[in-house]
């Protein structure tokens, strides 16, 4: 973190805050006090999705005027996704603007959300329905904060990696399926999704194109989280509902003839090897099928989305309908 320390030592800098989370500030803050300046400011926020909300953009902007920031205070995001992205958010908006900095502490966040400057929170249960893209000052990625996490959350940022090599590098996810979750150190496998991701966001920052290649697993997934969300102590987090989604996504991709039976086999028993399958009722799936009506890919009444052609090789802008959406989570609830 030498880097961030660097960057919060410029006279440009007058204030700096930390918002974390009630895991992060137990947890990870300690690892990146040294770095920090005298005289900083810690915003704390509930842990979880559930506070992913404009409630707790509140409690953030309440803390910011009150301590009197002024433009050039820096705010530095201290956690996951939820933190990286609502912390985002906050600064994006703050009097117009201030600069924000990501330290991500889950690996779905150090492969996936601190990078691209999508920043945003839930809002009457739908997944990020608030946001605006805004580049960060810098992301800073430290794997040491990985030994703070449970397994689940691990496996769960793991997900991201997966869909990555699905995408754009059927050499990385063969690599994927021979050491799965053994990995000793995580760094080489950061910086080869960080650096993918990187590549498609270049070529299409604010998700006109290629970049919506990103949300393969996620029109599903997506919906699958929301709903469950709205039902309180069946919640599961998003990596689980990305999981759960490319099983369904790679089999709308063989329904429309793009992906093959035996590709479609290869994922779901690499995934099934690594992730417990997400319970939900048979009945439900039309109820967590219209919650893609809201997916922000969509164009109109068309849902559009990111399908497979084959592994490592995905397409975008691929009409799909409610009722093919809850046929894919039927199809998931069987297997």
């Amino acid at each position: 973190m030498p880097e961030l320390a660097e960057m919060l030592r410029q006279p440009a800098v007058s204030q700096v805050f930390v918002l974390t989370d009630a895991n992060t500030g137990r947890l990870c803050y300690p690892l990146l006090q040294p770095y920090l300046p005298a005289g900083h400011t810690i915003i704390e926020i509930p842990a979880g999705e559930e506070a992913k909300t404009l409630a707790s953009c509140e409690t953030v902007w309440n803390e910011l005027t009150e301590q009197q920031a002024d433009r050039f205070a820096v705010l530095v995001n201290l956690g996951g996704g939820v933190v990286t992205d609502l912390g985002g958010f906050c600064a994006a908006l703050y009097k117009r603007g201030i600069r924000f900095a990501q330290v991500p502490t889950t690996l779905l966040a150090q492969v996936d959300a601190s990078i691209g400057g999508k920043t945003g929170v839930d809002f009457q249960g739908f997944k990020n329905h608030l946001g605006v893209f805004q580049a960060p000052a810098g992301v800073f990625i430290d794997p040491q904060f990985l030994a703070t996490l449970d397994p689940r959350q691990l496996k769960s940022g793991y997900a991201e990696v997966v869909k990555h090599g699905l995408i754009a590098d059927a050499a990385a996810f063969r690599e994927q399926r021979s050491t799965g979750m053994f990995v000793d150190d995580w760094t080489e496998t950061i910086q080869h999704s960080v650096a993918l991701k990187q590549e498609i966001v270049a070529q299409d920052p604010l998700e006109s194109g290629p970049r919506k290649l990103l949300n393969f697993g996620h029109t599903v997934g997506h919906a699958l989280e929301s709903f469950l969300l709205a039902q309180p102590g069946r919640e599961i987090l998003h990596g689980e509902a990305v999981a759960a989604g490319i099983v369904c996504e790679a089999w709308l991709s063989v329904r429309h003839g793009l992906l093959s039976e035996d590709e479609l086999d290869t994922i779901e028993t690499f995934l099934f090897s690594v992730f417990d399958k997400v319970q939900f009722v048979f009945l439900e799936t039309q109820a967590i099928a219209e919650y893609a009506r809201q997916d922000k890919k969509n164009a109109g009444q068309t849902i559009n989305c990111t399908l497979l052609e084959r592994i490592g090789q995905g397409v975008y802008n691929q009409p799909v309908t409610v009722a093919e959406i809850a046929d894919s989570l039927r199809y998931y609830h069987r297997l």
